[in-house]
């Protein structure tokens, strides 16, 4: 019984340092293992989701190399497999932190992220990374945020961890000039940049048919012909309960809201996943819906009017050139006090600025008579050419490209 217990501790022991490193100690000496040429692993929100950049990419990826649907992987969380496994059948999933994870993610030839892997996950040296992010920051990122409200990090500690891993990144792509400076600040990431655009929005422009809206309202809103207006606000980091627990209250009353449109408007709301099982939404089931896991490109594709505040969806939904309403009911304390801005925002934002409920009904009647606002519509544009000018459909093309350079 003592040797099979010391035997197994060998087993933990061992496995600690793979997780640690990516590599394996023989000997007092480090050998690095060997990446599998074909082997590429996935991950999008670290594992909550196929989705966003990494899964444009895997797709782009198979559709020019079905053979690589074979040893491509996305690691999931464990909490979240079955149901992802069930939903995405043809997908390799693997669930995070597993042996399995762990051997696949030692001996990967390319990672394809978009966020930011624990530090103490040692990278294999010959393990090329393609960081892609997930948004162009309108919010202060990395070291440029000056007092990180997160629970249990200091911002010490979090500047630290950020520009550690931002070192890992082989490739970072930036989509559009204004993110690649940003970037470069605030992740001081000094490797390769890919300035092709986001790969998540290259279905905004091979998909924008109305033949394929009204078949993405019919399934997601149960009407080919409702009038969609989707709110998407950003994430606020600092209204927490504990570590992984937030408060989320939605900031107007739903019946008030839907006085103001016809009864042909849906309203559709895209909450960050933390907070999704926390909005009430009962008795407007029929109007209201609740889309947290959906791919959000699908929302901006049926969406007629979308209402943000300080999230990126602002530049990603440019790229339809659709009316864009801001509710920034906490300007104040967000801009001032909890991340900071990188540029004017009320200068800049292309649609109305409301910053109470009064005022959020009145630019909902202006567009429930109007379908849109006119007085906006030269801002929009340049809002565009400025956030949207390297977007074109190609971006995941692009990206397999750099792939099957070393493939």
């Amino acid at each position: 019984m003592m040797a099979l217990s010391r035997g197994l501790n060998q087993i933990v022991k061992g496995l600690k340092i793979v997780i640690r490193y990516g590599l394996i100690v023989l000997n007092d000496g480090f050998i690095l293992f060997s990446p599998k040429k074909n082997l590429l692993m996935f991950e999008s929100f670290n594992g909550n989701d196929i989705n966003d950049n990494p899964a444009a990419i895997y797709y782009q990826l198979v559709a020019d190399h079905p053979e690589l649907a074979k040893t491509a992987y996305f690691g999931v969380k464990p909490r979240y497999y079955a149901r992802l496994k069930a939903k995405y059948p043809d997908i390799l999933l693997v669930k995070r932190f597993s042996l399995k994870w762990v051997w696949l993610m030692a001996h990967a030839h390319y990672w394809v992220f978009n966020s930011r892997m624990p530090n103490w996950w040692r990278k294999n040296r010959r393990t090329i990374y393609i960081q892609t992010w997930h948004g162009t920051p309108l919010k202060h990122l990395g070291v440029d945020i000056e007092n990180v409200a997160i629970p249990g990090t200091t911002t010490e500690d979090y500047y630290q961890q950020f520009t550690r891993e931002a070192s890992r990144w082989d490739y970072l792509i930036a989509p559009n000039a204004y993110s690649k400076k940003v970037f470069r600040s605030a992740f001081q990431f000094h490797n390769q940049f890919l300035e092709i655009g986001y790969p998540r929005n290259d279905v905004l422009y091979q998909d924008n048919r109305p033949d394929k809206i009204r078949e993405l309202k019919q399934r997601l809103v149960g009407s080919p012909d409702a009038t969609v207006i989707t709110y998407a606000p950003t994430w606020r980091d600092d209204d927490a309960i504990k570590k992984g627990q937030y408060h989320f209250q939605l900031p107007f009353d739903l019946q008030r809201f839907l006085d103001q449109v016809d009864d042909q408007t849906i309203l559709v709301l895209r909450p960050h996943y933390l907070v999704k099982d926390k909005i009430d939404i009962r008795g407007f089931e029929d109007r209201v819906k609740i889309l947290a896991d959906e791919d959000i490109a699908h929302l901006y594709l049926i969406t007629d009017l979308m209402i943000t505040d300080y999230s990126s969806v602002m530049f990603d939904f440019a790229n339809l050139e659709r009316p864009m309403l801001f509710y920034a009911y906490d300007l104040e304390h967000y801009r001032d006090q909890l991340r900071g801005f990188y540029f004017n925002y009320q200068a800049e934002i292309p649609g109305p600025l409301a910053t109470t409920e009064d005022q959020l009904d009145t630019y909902l009647t202006a567009f429930q008579r109007d379908g849109g606002f006119s007085d906006y519509r030269t801002e929009l544009s340049g809002f565009n050419q400025k956030y949207c000018s390297w977007e074109n459909g190609t971006a995941s093309e692009q990206v397999v490209h750099v792939i099957e350079k070393g493939l």
